[in-house]
C-alpha cells in the first residue's frame, strides 16, 4: 500500500462520522414532533369544548374531541412512567 492509499484511507475514515446522521438528533426531533402534536390535541378539545358550550358544536364532535385527548393523556401518563421506572432501574445499578 502507498502513502497516498493510507493518507487517503485515512482521511475518509476521519471524515466517515461527519457524513453519518446523528441518531440523537432524530430522536429529538421525533420527541418534539409528538410533544407538539399532543398540545395540539389538549387544544383542539379544548376549543370543540368551547365551542359546545355556546353551542356552536356538535355534541359528536365534543364526544370525539374528549375520546381524542383521553387518549393522548393516558399514552402520555403511560411513556412518563415507562421513563421513571427506566430511570429507576438504572439507579439500582451497581456502579
Amino acid at each position: 500500500m502507498d502513502v497516498k492509499t493510507l493518507f487517503a484511507s485515512q482521511q475518509y475514515a476521519a471524515l466517515k462520522p461527519a457524513t453519518t446522521p446523528d441518531p440523537r438528533a432524530a430522536v429529538a426531533e421525533s420527541f418534539a414532533q409528538i410533544t407538539e402534536n399532543f398540545a395540539q390535541t389538549l387544544k383542539t378539545t379544548e376549543e370543540t369544548a368551547m365551542g359546545a358550550m355556546y353551542g356552536d358544536a356538535d355534541p359528536h364532535a365534543l364526544v370525539e374531541a374528549l375520546a381524542q385527548s383521553q387518549l393522548a393523556v393516558e399514552t402520555a401518563v403511560t411513556v412518563r412512567n415507562r421513563v421513571v421506572e427506566a430511570y429507576q432501574e438504572i439507579l439500582r445499578m451497581p456502579v
